[in-house]
């Protein structure tokens, strides 16, 4: 019996040892390593937090009094500021990557109080995701109104980021809900950046007709427009033991940005490489975009730092700040005082959370090494 035994282990072993020699080479690199390619600044810019004891907050959006929007993904939008207030968002799926995630408010919102919030939910046994319009009233939300509804979902891949752009329009970045071929079929909300209009209609200059603006997108949660009106995207790129290849994207209209036929700086016919990547061996995890004086701003998570991205050299020169301090790092926006808000992502069941966990974190970015002068 234990001879027996003994050539199960044996032979278990020769074939664990042959699967080896035939899989992919793919190296994790462990979180606290220095990325490869990025510069480390040794940052001396004093932090203060704005809050803290938050629930994997994901968002966050400037109110015209100086307040705080924060979606949390358990499904709560938090009011901070002088007025403090909790409002509950019906129907949300906080499973896996989901929830409630991205916030926008409407360019007039001082005038019609629209808030937009992206969300994931369950119908009819199948988890999408939908983009829905609010009235913020001092003690509820209302009016509650769909503006795009049925964007593939999944436990992963959600997107989440909403923004409006220069043009009025109101911009969403989806992922592709674990369905990679769904990212090049021009027909399906997952997989894109999509373009419509404050309350939902498609524009006449749409590219396909229908919502789409770009495609071939792995999972988008950062927007961003530079001074000169271009829109920035930062994208996730394959995880697990093909970890890597984290993008950050020029969009342009129609354009196809190659998932999954591509992946990092691989070229296509038809299809778009992108301005900087992580490499084949490291992750960013890149989960916003903030424009400022030049460069692209964004968190990491299991990146675990602000990530800078300078847009004036090709390619653009990417400097790590906060390197592990603060933990995972989910948003990153410019404040009306012209400060960087960061918040972290510790309690998601990913990250290892800090005394205080979750937070929002403020600081003046004059104080970031090798910044900008």
């Amino acid at each position: 019996m234990k001879r027996k035994f003994a050539w199960v282990v044996v032979i278990t072993v020769v074939v664990i040892m042959g699967l080896a020699l035939r899989a992919p080479a793919y190296r994790l690199i462990h979180p606290t390593q220095t990325p490869q390619g990025v510069s480390i600044g040794a940052d001396s810019a004093k932090v203060e937090v704005v809050a803290d004891r938050l629930r994997i907050p994901w968002s966050i959006a400037f109110l015209p009094d100086g307040g705080l929007l924060v979606t949390e993904r358990p499904g709560t939008l938090r009011r901070l500021g002088k007025e403090r207030m909790e409002y509950r968002v019906e129907g949300v799926e906080a499973t896996g990557e989901g929830g409630l995630l991205g916030v926008a408010l409407h360019p007039d919102f001082a005038t019609n109080r629209y808030v937009y919030l992206y969300s994931t939910t369950r119908s009819g046994g199948d988890i999408t995701n939908r983009v829905e319009r609010y009235r913020l009233e001092a003690d509820r939300l209302s009016d509650r109104t769909a503006i795009v509804t049925g964007i593939p979902g999944a436990s992963f891949h959600d997107g989440g980021r909403i923004a409006f752009g220069p043009d009025g329009l109101l911009y969403i970045g989806t992922g592709d809900g674990g369905n990679a071929d769904a990212a090049q079929d021009v027909h399906s909300l997952a997989g894109k950046i999509l373009r419509v209009k404050d309350d939902g209609v498609i524009p006449d200059d749409n590219p396909f007709g229908n919502a789409v603006y770009s495609y071939g997108h792995r999972n988008v949660e950062g927007l961003a427009w530079d001074d000169r009106g271009r829109l920035w995207s930062t994208e996730h790129g394959p995880s697990g033991t093909e970890t890597g290849n984290d993008e950050i994207n020029l969009i342009e209209k129609g354009k196809n940005y190659g998932w999954p036929m591509i992946r990092g700086m691989e070229r296509h016919a038809g299809m778009e490489t992108p301005v900087a990547e992580s490499g084949r061996d490291y992750t960013w995890a890149p989960a916003s975009a903030a424009y400022r004086n030049g460069s692209l701003f964004f968190g990491g998570l299991r990146g675990e730092a602000l990530y800078e991205a300078r847009l004036g050299s090709d390619p653009p020169k990417i400097i790590g700040h906060f390197l592990h301090r603060f933990g995972r790092v989910r948003d990153v926006v410019v404040g009306p005082d012209g400060k960087l808000y960061l918040s972290t992502s510790n309690t998601d069941g990913r990250g290892v959370p800090h005394e205080g966990d979750d937070k929002i974190l403020r600081f003046d970015p004059a104080g970031l090494s090798q910044a900008h002068p």
